[in-house]
């Protein structure tokens, strides 16, 4: 029987620069984001669908450990089932940092890298 083809990740600007400014704040980021990357990658697309954004959009919790609340004060991370084979993680922010993150928002980022060459 012959293994799965891992999902593809790709990552938008916003994301990036996201992680690299939470991470001057909470080094363990890249640590506590491994392992749900590592399901994505997988196929197991955790987390709850916004159902307002029309593609397939997700928002996923994940644990903070340099926060010490769980997933209720972690991260969320938000991502998009581009195709089966492709995720696209769109941002990421710290729920203690901030409440919600706007609908309008989130499909500005996917009109940005839908755009991108």
């Amino acid at each position: 029987m012959t293994e799965p083809t891992p999902i593809e990740l790709k990552l938008t600007i916003e994301f990036q620069r996201k992680v690299r400014v939470l991470a001057k704040k909470y080094r363990r980021i890249r640590f506590d984001l491994q392992d749900v990357l590592q399901k994505l990658q997988a196929g197991d697309f955790v987390g709850d669908r916004l159902q307002e954004v029309g593609s397939t959009v997700i928002k996923a919790r994940v644990k903070n450990s340099d926060a010490q609340k769980g997933k209720s004060g972690g991260y969320r991370l938000i991502y998009w089932l581009q195709s089966p084979s492709r995720v696209i993680l769109l941002d990421i922010y710290s729920k203690s940092e901030q409440e919600d993150i706007d609908i309008a928002e989130i499909q500005r980022i996917l009109i940005n890298y839908e755009d991108m060459p």
